[in-house]
């Protein structure tokens, strides 16, 4: 089942066109990274799933509701976490999170269960300062155990590690990891190691539409590469010699292409003149080069 389906999704703001027919199916329980440049539609896209702007043309579908401008019902399954949270400074972590459940109308006796559970979850179980004091990424977790209080179906995090550094981007990751034991994630970026860390799934966003999406495995080996990457001991003059079309490699060895060099080819130039080969490799398509070849950038 997909938890989110968009479909035919057309926004517009004056003359500029930010989404032209975006097409998207979020699976139940994945972790699902939305994949564009900073101002590719990202944001918009997840503003209209929570009903807070209105679509040109198309349809969205969260566990099966569909999604209303203003005030939409379905909003009732989702825990949202923007780029940059805000909270009332005065307040600790276990006081937010009462007073999120109170304008949320869960029971006080749940809200004081859950907020504990979640501020185990996110790491701030035993942090007694107010919030004024918290560092970015102590906030951003503690957005995520907000989003997570009214047991969402969808979890929807707008680029949650953009401004982090590597301990607190890591810290984060972690978090939506063990998040997905509970929810649906979807969480757009523009940082690819981030998705290829944890993600199942993913779409590329580009030209207001998504031109590649599904599970990460099926799309790499969709987009197998055939480059290949080998080193020998010494030799190397004498391989550019013979095979023209081969690179030096920026970490030391020779890559060539398959379409360039046939690989039984180069072997037999190496068992023929007996040199030794200490390694042969082929390179496995990264999302940034796909998204590099996707994008045109």
């Amino acid at each position: 089942m997909d938890m989110l389906q968009i479909q035919g999704l057309h926004k517009s703001f004056g003359d500029k066109r930010v989404l032209n027919g975006l097409d998207l199916a979020v699976p139940e329980h994945s972790i699902f990274g939305f994949i564009g440049k900073n101002g590719a539609g990202k944001t918009t896209t997840m503003k209209l799933v929570l009903g807070l702007l209105k679509a040109d043309e198309g349809d969205i579908f969260v566990n099966g509701e569909k999604v209303v401008y203003g005030q939409s019902p379905a909003n009732r399954y989702i825990g949202y976490l923007p780029d940059v949270p805000e909270f009332y400074g005065f307040m600790t972590a276990p006081e937010y999170l009462r007073f999120c459940g109170s304008i949320g109308g869960i029971i006080p006796s749940e809200t004081e269960s859950r907020a504990a559970e979640l501020l185990e979850l996110v790491g701030l179980a035993g942090e007694k300062h107010r919030i004024k004091g918290f560092s970015r990424g102590m906030k951003q977790r503690l957005g995520i155990a907000q989003a997570l209080l009214n047991r969402p179906k969808l979890l929807i995090c707008d680029e949650p590690t953009s401004a982090l550094d590597p301990v607190g981007r890591k810290e984060i990751l972690d978090i939506l990891l063990a998040a997905r034991q509970q929810t649906t994630i979807l969480f757009s970026t523009h940082i690819l190691s981030d998705v290829e860390r944890i993600c199942t799934d993913v779409a590329f966003l580009d030209q207001g539409v998504v031109n590649i999406q599904g599970p990460v495995a099926q799309i790499k080996n969709r987009f197998r590469s055939d480059e290949y990457i080998l080193e020998t001991e010494g030799e190397e003059d004498s391989l550019l010699q013979a095979f023209p079309e081969m690179q030096r490699a920026e970490a030391g060895g020779l890559c060539f292409r398959q379409r360039e060099h046939e690989l039984q080819d180069v072997l037999r130039f190496l068992a023929d003149h007996r040199i030794p080969l200490t390694k042969l490799e082929r390179l496995e398509p990264t999302l940034e080069s796909l998204f590099m070849e996707v994008t045109g950038a």
